[in-house]
């Protein structure tokens, strides 16, 4: 079975809305995005984004100054298998095994995922390696 391991939201204010859940729920600050930060329980990460300043018309959640949950990602076990499984199911991919970058440990793109939008536009992520926690 997939898990949840990772939720991006977007806000106009990331260092704020990072102060927030750092300091009522005590999460801790585990990297940087290339728009915001990641915070983590030790299980779950927890990205909150910069909203984009102008829309893309793709998403809702892509238009300027979009403040909520933007995509969530799962941790797979064979992320093969299950990429075959998304396209036969009619998930669009948006980007491909080749595009994800790595960078070190602590940096943006420290992970490696694939993206997907699903049947309502959702947009996910899926990897076998999983996300920075801590």
């Amino acid at each position: 079975m997939a898990r949840i391991k990772h939720i991006a939201i977007r806000t106009p204010d990331p260092e704020k809305t990072a102060a927030f859940y750092k300091e009522v729920f005590g999460l801790k600050e585990v990297g940087q995005a290339r728009t915001g930060c990641y915070l983590s329980d030790g299980y779950i990460n927890l990205a909150i984004l910069k909203s984009r300043e102008q829309g893309t018309g793709e998403s809702p959640r892509d238009e300027a100054d979009y403040a909520g949950v933007h995509h969530f990602g799962f941790m797979v076990d064979d992320v093969d298998e299950t990429c075959r499984k998304l396209e036969t199911a009619g998930a669009r991919a948006i980007t491909d095994r080749a595009a994800p970058r790595h960078t070190g440990a602590a940096g943006a793109r420290s992970y490696y995922e694939i993206k997907f939008r699903g049947p309502d536009n959702q947009e996910f992520d899926v990897t076998e390696s999983g996300w920075i926690t801590g």
